[in-house]
């Protein structure tokens, strides 16, 4: 019998945190918590505005959930096949990603076996991962960026107009980062390939989602000296085959995949149709960013710097030296 929890919990950040569709000032997440023979499984996700999902409405499709899976999903209480049955009970998003993530966790707490061990991939080893400056005037954010110069890798948000001086700003105080750009859908297609050209004047790597997802289209037309990434418009492997001809890079997401089931699959596929792979994360806190750290080890771009932004994460998180972020340990996740 596995016994089923899920609650609710909020994460002040350091500082607000803007992006072209709003700001936020705290990181509100949602838990789940899976017990069986004297082991915990935990997972972690982030209902996002943007798909339609709410704490409140998570946490309902959870509990709806409650008696299959303290039950065994399908009548079954083998955990990989429990987690089979779970990506036909929920879509692919921030419910089923929590409930998967500690199903993982609780199988490799009970087998005494690593979740990258049973997932079949290498032993993971420290990454470098992005560092994320937050929407702002041209000035603040190249003060931002000042403060952070000694980062190899910064994400910039951006919003359209003024986005060449932000960046600007940005290359002039942090000469040696590599730098990704994140317009979040908020650029028109008239501006992709002015500011695309501009951008790489400015050493910029990586455009992120630069047009709203239905327009992703236009796209496949539009000149661009540096590679697209897929971010709104990448949830699951079903949405690669429309993309590989309007983007060069998806950025996986546990909470669009609805968990590391699904990410593992969307990084293999991906990688088949020749696209180059982003592991990126949603405010949240080191449990959230500890599934995504196994299926960062072969991304291109690392964006799990979530717990970098809180006031303080949960205990017994995972350690960070600067920029380098190491693999979960048990404790924690898997």
């Amino acid at each position: 019998m596995t016994h089923f929890s899920v609650r609710s919990e909020s994460f002040p950040l350091a500082q607000a945190f803007t992006i072209s569709r709003g700001a936020k000032t705290t990181a509100d997440v949602v838990v789940v918590e899976l017990s069986r023979d004297g082991c915990v499984g935990r997972g972690e996700c982030v209902p996002y505005p943007r798909y339609n999902e709410s704490v409140a409405g998570t946490i309902d499709a959870l509990e709806s959930l409650r008696p299959q899976v303290e039950a065994g999903l399908d009548g079954s209480t083998e955990l990989a096949e429990v987690r089979a049955a779970l990506q036909r009970a929920l879509p692919s998003g921030a419910a089923r990603n929590a409930l998967d993530c500690a199903l993982w966790d609780l199988e490799a707490k009970i087998s005494d076996r690593p979740a990258y061990e049973l997932a079949g991939l290498a032993t993971p080893h420290p990454i470098s991962t992005a560092y994320t400056l937050s929407l702002d005037d041209p000035e603040t954010m190249g003060q931002a960026a000042a403060q952070h110069a000694d980062r190899p890798l910064l994400k910039i948000k951006l919003a359209g107009h003024d986005d060449l001086d932000r960046v600007a700003a940005i290359r002039a105080n942090a000469p040696d980062s590599t730098l990704i750009v994140d317009a979040n859908e908020g650029w028109s297609a008239d501006q992709v390939e002015p500011l695309s050209a501009e951008l790489a004047r400015l050493g910029v790597a990586l455009i992120e989602q630069p047009l709203p997802a239905a327009q992703d289209a236009l796209l496949a037309e539009l000149e661009h000296p540096i590679p697209f990434c897929a971010d709104e418009s990448c949830h699951t492997a079903a949405d690669l085959a429309e993309l590989v001809a309007r983007y060069e890079c998806v950025n996986l997401k546990l909470d669009k995949t609805g968990g590391f089931s699904e990410g593992l699959r969307l990084a293999a596929e991906a990688r088949a149709c020749g696209l180059d792979l982003m592991v990126g994360c949603m405010i949240a806190t080191s449990l959230a960013m500890a599934p995504a750290v196994l299926l960062a080890q072969q991304a291109r771009f690392v964006d799990l710097d979530g717990p970098l932004l809180l006031q303080k994460d949960r205990e017994r998180g995972l350690r960070y030296e600067g920029s380098l972020l190491h693999p979960p340990h048990p404790q924690l996740w898997g």
